[in-house]
């Protein structure tokens, strides 16, 4: 997730990337021995999104799964959280007319990272003096849920601090907002081939030196071939993601939401964006110190593997669990709605270290060469009783 350089500093292979120290390639040598089984287990192929979710979540070992260090300088990326306290702050000035407009007023946040965006948002609603009943964080990562819970107790106020909550799973019935930020990027998308005409999935094969490779094999008819069919340019050859995953996620997020709206920020495109006929290799890189690489096989544990999200079908998703689109910005245009601008001006003297800092952190928010033109904000709500400021300076709906 980096400025959110997953975009920035792309490197062609593992030869342009940092050397890991001897701990860190041991663990990427337990994943990699790991992988192996799970390919001959299989008969000597897996799926690529089998190959990510081992790589990314296996229990112990899998880059969420294991204990180093993601975000921030030390790790692999940035997340815009981490960036500047602002960014939490301007989310805070659209969650609060979600809480207001509910009685239930809880907050979902599921895959909290650090735990950074939490706490800035708590601190910008109590600020605001918008009443929030409870802060539930869903998270699998024993390492990720107690860095956020020592964050929570170090930075929030007793009575703040105790309202969070870490769960498993998501409540069956959500009353306030959802946030999720730079999520569904993580979740595992199959990898679809179309070569003269016919179609493949993307796989992984064990190479005789040990290491590993592409392979693709024959698309059966179902559920996979019908999406790629309906979203893939027309003509030529093709590769790009789907993600049923990802979509089903938001789509179980919506049914859960009785009243409320659900907030998703990441890096992606609408539909015919995303399966552009010239983007035609699909989106999938590795994130490894803050470079990237197509190179999905590089550091198995120690890198990050993402893909870009189809907002169309995180359109769809909501609409099928009966929620509205109630916008879709750039991040740019929806930090701007929610007043990050005011906030950046509030901080004091603009020749000040502090002001210099926070706004170097906006600018690479809001300009277009960084993250304010690939990231995107879509809101999908239940009912129409919000007020929707952030969507004041554009909203891009008709592009989904």
């Amino acid at each position: 997730m980096a400025v959110s350089l997953r975009t920035a500093h792309a490197e062609p292979g593992r030869s342009a990337l940092p050397e890991p120290d001897a701990d860190a390639r041991a663990h990427s040598e337990r994943v990699r021995a790991f992988v192996v089984g799970a390919i001959d287990r299989a008969g000597g192929w897996i799926p690529l999104a089998e190959y990510i979710r081992i790589a990314l979540y296996a229990p112990g070992l899998g880059y969420y799964a294991a204990g180093a260090r993601k975000l921030g300088p030390a790790g692999d990326f940035t997340t815009a959280p981490e960036m500047t306290p602002l960014y939490g702050a301007a989310l805070a000035a659209q969650v609060a007319p979600i809480l207001a407009a509910g009685s239930g007023r809880e907050i979902v946040e599921p895959g909290a990272g650090s735990g950074r965006l939490a706490v800035d948002l708590v601190r910008a609603l109590d600020g605001l003096g918008a009443p929030w009943s409870r802060y539930a964080i869903i998270e699998t990562s024993p390492d990720l849920r107690e860095r956020q819970r020592i964050l929570v107790e170090r930075e929030l106020s007793p009575p703040s601090a105790a309202r969070f909550v870490w769960l498993d799973r998501p409540p069956e019935l959500i009353d306030g907002a959802i946030v999720m930020n730079e999520v569904l990027d993580a979740i595992p998308p199959y990898v679809v081939a179309r070569r003269a005409r016919a179609w493949f999935e993307r796989g992984v094969v064990v190479r005789e030196d040990g290491g590993f490779a592409i392979d693709d094999r024959p698309l059966p008819p179902g559920r996979l071939a019908n999406l790629a069919g309906a979203r893939f340019p027309s003509d030529g050859d093709y590769v790009s993601e789907i993600n049923p995953a990802a979509e089903a996620l938001v789509e179980d997020l919506g049914r859960r939401l009785s009243s409320g709206a659900m907030l998703i920020v990441d890096y992606g495109f609408p539909r015919g964006e995303f399966y552009h006929p010239q983007r035609s290799e699909g989106t999938l890189m590795a994130h490894y110190r803050h470079r990237a690489t197509s190179d999905p096989f590089v550091w198995p544990g120690l890198a990050d593997l993402t893909a870009h999200v189809d907002f169309t079908a995180v359109a769809e998703a909501g609409e099928r669990a009966g929620l509205g689109v109630a916008g879709y910005a750039t991040q740019a245009a929806f930090l701007l709605g929610c007043g990050i601008l005011d906030r950046l001006a509030a901080v004091g003297d603009p020749s000040s270290a502090a002001y210099l800092r926070e706004a170097s952190a906006v600018q690479k928010l809001l300009s277009p060469s960084e993250m304010g033109e690939l990231f995107k904000v879509i809101a999908l709500e239940r009912g129409e009783a919000i007020a929707w400021p952030a969507y004041a300076r554009g909203d891009a709906s008709h592009r989904l």
